[in-house]
């Protein structure tokens, strides 16, 4: 029974969350710790306010070991009372009152006034500060190493694509910059997010914490509030159990983080396909590999970290679900709905924000397939700037506008085969354009690629300025391998 519970967070369908760290911080051991770790806090808050015998919290602590329990056991018995912290508290004080050797009562510092619901959602907001954390450390590596590519490559031109399409001349230091403003934004979105304690009692009116507390100088409110010291997590002003917004807006958030990694993803994806070949995956043993196809490198890490992105959409929605459908003071149904979306939101935002460190830690660029790809469209790229600066300069001729003369050009040269299109243009444009309007010198000038990147440089800068905590390179949390 207990290979079962184990292999159960194997991840053999999910490879972009198979991880030792994504098992750690939101597997199923990692909840039966959370839920453990919210019992034991609360024993110290009840002890310390004088309201569970003294010596009860280390003894609720030594009992609250994770290793103590049966993960599949406590799954299965959940079903009787449709939360897992039903079963677990029993085996929890039946081990406090084992350990108990002293005789001092431990058992009734444990989970005295508290609702299932008040643990379950206490343990979830532990487990979601702690992956987050991890999620950060890698966002912030992720986005050094994109910062460091944008000033690299500021000045490394590319094409920029619109629909599909060649569109104007671009640089591979705002692409790096643009995809480094989408993993700092959605960042810094989850970095402002709180993890609220919960505690409400049966009903959300602190019933029984207020018979509890009754002729002490404790209160109910105080009690929570050394407890959300005691976990570390934010202070609530009253219980949540049917406001969700500390789920949907976490759920939100880490939906938001797998957006910007989903982008940069699906561009890799198209930049590394050997006709376009502008940049390439790190290499590693093993990555890559074809069943049946021993010549091929596939972009494994960008196909995960898609896989990924393309799932948040419909977890995070189901969230919203959920919090919209939570009916009457502790909800039905709806509460159970959220914590397999929740975790498996946790666990694809942590393995994508893994492999995309890594991706954006390795990425190969090659500038000279940049121009290469800058040349198939050749000077038609400048088709945009060519109209604003010679348009106004052209007479009417036969009764067309200066605009309408040159887009005859660019419409006669699209009609030449396509390696002779660049000659084509320039020629067609020598010919529409008399050389006293405009001078060999200055059609050259606005013939450069390199001429038309508009703002491109302090586009880069001003996005780089504007978020200076995510230029610098952090470790892994806790110094983790991702393994």
């Amino acid at each position: 029974m207990r290979g079962f519970a184990e292999e159960a967070d194997a991840g053999l369908l999910s490879p972009v969350s198979a991880s030792p760290l994504v098992a750690a911080l939101t597997g199923d051991r990692a909840v039966l710790a959370a839920i453990l770790a919210v019992e034991s806090g609360w024993a110290a808050v009840l002890e310390t306010a004088g309201l569970a015998p003294a010596g009860s919290a280390a003894v609720v602590a030594s009992a609250a070991e994770a290793g103590r329990y049966d993960l599949a056991d406590i799954a299965l018995r959940a079903q009787g009372g449709g939360n897992p912290v039903i079963p677990l508290l029993a085996d929890l004080r039946k081990q406090a009152a084992v350990l108990d050797t002293a005789g001092v009562g431990a058992g009734k510092a444990v989970h005295t006034s508290l609702t299932s619901q008040d643990v379950l959602d206490t343990a979830l907001m532990l487990l979601a500060r702690n992956t987050v954390q991890a999620v950060l450390a890698d966002l912030h590596g992720t986005a050094a190493a994109l910062a460091h590519l944008a000033e690299q490559h500021a000045g490394t031109l590319c094409v920029g694509r619109s629909l599909t399409q060649h569109s104007l001349p671009f640089t591979f230091g705002l692409r790096a910059a643009q995809w480094f403003h989408g993993v700092a934004a959605a960042g810094r979105q989850l970095a402002a997010l709180e993890f609220p304690v919960q505690f409400g009692g049966a009903a959300g009116t602190l019933a029984a914490g207020t018979v509890l507390t009754d002729g002490t100088h404790a209160t109910p409110f105080s009690l929570v509030d050394a407890l959300a010291a005691q976990l570390g997590l934010a202070p609530a002003p009253a219980p949540w159990h049917t406001n969700r917004l500390a789920i949907t807006s976490l759920g939100n958030a880490l939906a938001a983080v797998l957006d910007a990694c989903g982008k940069i993803a699906a561009d890799v994806l198209f930049l590394s396909r050997p006709e376009v070949g502008e940049v390439a995956e790190p290499r590693a043993a093993g990555r890559g590999v074809s069943s049946a196809m021993p010549q091929k490198q596939n972009p494994v890490l960008s196909v995960l970290v898609r896989s990924a992105a393309l799932q948040a959409p419909g977890l995070a929605a189901q969230l919203h679900l959920a919090a919209a459908t939570f009916n009457d003071e502790r909800p039905d149904g709806a509460w159970h709905t959220e914590w397999p979306a929740l975790r498996q939101l946790l666990s694809l935002t942590l393995g994508a924000a893994g492999h995309l460190r890594e991706l954006a830690e390795g990425l190969q660029v090659f500038p000279d397939a940049m121009g290469r790809n800058l040349d198939l469209a050749g000077p038609l790229l400048l088709a945009e700037g060519i109209n604003a600066a010679i348009a106004p300069l052209l007479a009417e001729n036969a009764g067309r506008s200066g605009k309408q003369q040159l887009q005859d050009v660019v419409d006669r040269t699209l009609r030449a085969p396509a390696g002779e299109q660049a000659a084509t243009y320039r020629k067609l444009l020598r010919e529409a354009v008399p050389p006293d309007a405009v001078p060999d010198a200055r059609l050259a000038e606005l013939l450069d690629p390199a001429g038309y990147l508009g703002q491109s440089a302090e586009i880069s800068r001003r996005i780089l300025a504007a978020f200076p905590e995510f230029v610098t390179r952090t470790p892994n949390a806790n110094g983790a391998s991702r393994g």
